[in-house]
């Protein structure tokens, strides 16, 4: 990892800043993810975020492609920091650094609106269907774990149906798909959206199930985060389409789950298929 951070470091030339006058040198890790590593670099007082993309995103220069116009999209709308540089053989995106403020509580209430913000923005390619993103990943469950999978198969036959009405469910537009607590940050002041890799036009309620269902927000933060998006309370129909969607990411979060960890924990996986077996009740009760 330490030589494939000095070969990045070493295209700095071709980055898209003004000014830069010495190759940045690494400050510290940002994060390491199950598929990627992000460091905070620096040349100067110019400080960026470089990520090295995982062997999922780096074989999929499409993805990187969509997610670069996602961030420039967004940049220009003041939803996003800067993306500097790109190099899909190499796997590696570059972005302004955004310093986080101290001892902010966020509101959710904003996340709803720089929800809705990101959705009102020029749509792109459209993004594989949940459906075939669950359904590739159940594949390499029943692949690789069988044992796993048979465990999940009255699950699966009951949250099949539901998936095949989300494409239809509400509008479609340009998601984030992974705005969690992890990928906002409050900078300056201003509340962004960082970490586009899974951006693609797609369908609205996506977006609102994941931050619901992935942060775990409660009844009165999920209250606020649709009326920050609406613009108004969330109505009797709101709720529904946001439990359908929510069915829908559970089950690809399970299933990523299973397929990523190495030796996911029984309390874990028993915990995630309790959830969405509620999420699936709570639906057919509608």
């Amino acid at each position: 990892m330490h030589e494939r951070l000095t070969r990045a470091l070493q295209t700095w030339r071709d980055w898209q800043v003004e000014g830069l006058q010495a190759a940045p040198r690494p400050l510290r890790p940002l994060g390491c993810g199950l598929n990627n590593h992000s460091y905070l670099v620096a040349s100067g007082s110019q400080r960026f975020a470089l990520r090295l993309a995982g062997k999922k995103l780096a074989a999929n220069p499409a993805w990187q492609c969509t997610e670069w116009q996602a961030l420039a999209l967004a940049h220009r709308a003041g939803l996003a920091p800067a993306p500097r540089h790109l190099d899909t053989n190499a796997g590696v995106l570059v972005c302004d650094y955004l310093s986080p403020d101290a001892n902010v509580a966020e509101n959710l209430t904003t996340v709803g609106a720089l929800l809705r913000r990101i959705h009102a923005l020029p749509q792109l390619t459209p993004g594989p269907t949940l459906a075939a993103r669950c359904e590739a990943a159940a594949s390499a469950v029943r692949y690789a774990q069988p044992g796993t999978w048979q465990q999940l198969q009255a699950l699966a036959a009951r949250v099949g149906p539901l998936l095949t009405r989300l494409e239809d469910t509400g509008p479609q537009g340009l998601c984030h798909n992974d705005l969690l607590r992890a990928n906002r940050v409050t900078s300056g002041g201003e509340l962004w959206a960082i970490d586009w890799e899974y951006a693609a036009t797609g369908p609205v309620w996506f977006d609102l199930a994941a931050v619901c269902a992935g942060d775990e927000l409660d009844s009165p933060a999920r209250r606020a985060l649709l009326t920050g998006y609406l613009g108004t309370a969330p109505a009797a129909p709101d709720w529904q389409r946001l439990n359908l969607f929510e069915c829908g990411y559970r089950y690809l979060e399970l299933l990523w789950h299973i397929e990523t960890a190495t030796d996911p924990a029984a309390a874990s996986l028993v915990e995630k298929q309790s959830r969405l077996a509620q999420c699936i009740d709570a639906t057919d009760a509608h």
